[in-house]
């Protein structure tokens, strides 16, 4: 019987989820901005298809961000092409294919489609969209699949055991969190700056893992992880410091559009090409 009560919870479940998706769209901005405020702090052209057209938001960031996401991908698929039985290595491809595919929702929805899906047809423009959801729910799975790669690097026995299970059960925390957090809403749960934490000690354990294996045999798997991970954080420091001195604005006001997730994107398009030259062929599994 109480197998079947917990059954009635899941169609119940699913309605309420289905009911609530809307209220998504009661999160705007802080203060509130119109479709032409939105438009007028941003670079933005209009593309004509035939009797019908669309505002592409931000050409030369959606440039940047749909071309970081193909080279997730193809990374990945470099790692798969070079699996042999590395377990490893194929973490870091599904790690890839997560990211690159969430890195095409985040800039459709952050940058291309961003007036299209925010603010057409509204009095205010929206705050975030279910295609934002997605991508941080992806994102945080692919820095997951990356840890799960890196304890079978250089872990063995209870602690691998020990990395995988945080990695795990951090994926599906998070994107439990992430999905209430739409559902209510609570606008910090659904916000890039709760996905950085989440990931955070996930950055943390690459570091240290990666600073355990080099430090003990010195070789060039390690010393190549090392700086990846290191870069990864200069990579964010640079974000963080050119969103608090707000660069977008200064640089708007030149006439000149660069923003900080500008920075953050064509710092990550360096940081795959690097690990791109360098790991697909170094990464091993540590035995037993």
């Amino acid at each position: 019987m109480k197998h079947k009560n917990f059954l009635i919870l899941i169609p119940l479940f699913s309605i309420f989820l289905i009911s609530n998706c809307n209220r998504l769209d009661t999160i705007s901005y802080s203060p509130p901005i119109t479709p032409a405020e939105f438009l007028a702090g941003q670079h933005w052209i209009e593309i004509s298809l035939g009797e019908k057209g669309f505002i592409l938001s931000q050409p030369s960031s959606s440039f940047f961000v749909y071309l970081l996401s193909l080279y997730y991908i193809y990374v990945g698929f470099k790692f798969w092409q070079n699996i042999q039985n590395q377990k490893s290595r194929f973490w870091w491809a599904v790690g890839f294919l997560l990211t690159g595919v969430a890195a095409i929702l985040a800039g459709t929805s952050y940058q291309a489609l961003g007036y299209e899906l925010k603010c057409e047809g509204r009095e205010f423009c929206r705050w975030t969209t279910w295609w934002e959801i997605n991508y941080e729910i992806l994102q945080n799975a692919g820095m997951n699949g990356f840890l799960i790669a890196s304890a079978y690097t250089n872990m063995i026995g209870r602690i691998r055991t020990g990395i995988i299970g945080y990695a795990v059960i951090n994926s599906f925390l998070y994107s439990g969190l992430v999905l209430y957090g739409a559902v209510v809403p609570i606008q910090f749960i659904i916000s890039f700056e709760f996905l950085e934490i989440s990931s955070l000690p996930a950055v943390l354990i690459f570091l240290g893992t990666s600073a355990h294996g080099y430090f003990k045999y010195k070789d060039s798997m390690n010393f190549h992880l090392l700086i990846t991970w290191s870069l990864l954080i200069l990579v964010m420091i640079s974000y963080i410091v050119s969103l608090n001195y707000d660069i977008a604005t200064a640089l708007w006001k030149k006439g000149i559009w660069f923003t900080e997730n500008d920075v953050l994107h064509v710092g990550l398009i360096f940081w795959v090409a690097y690990i791109s030259k360098y790991l697909p062929n170094l990464i091993q599994d540590q035995e037993n």
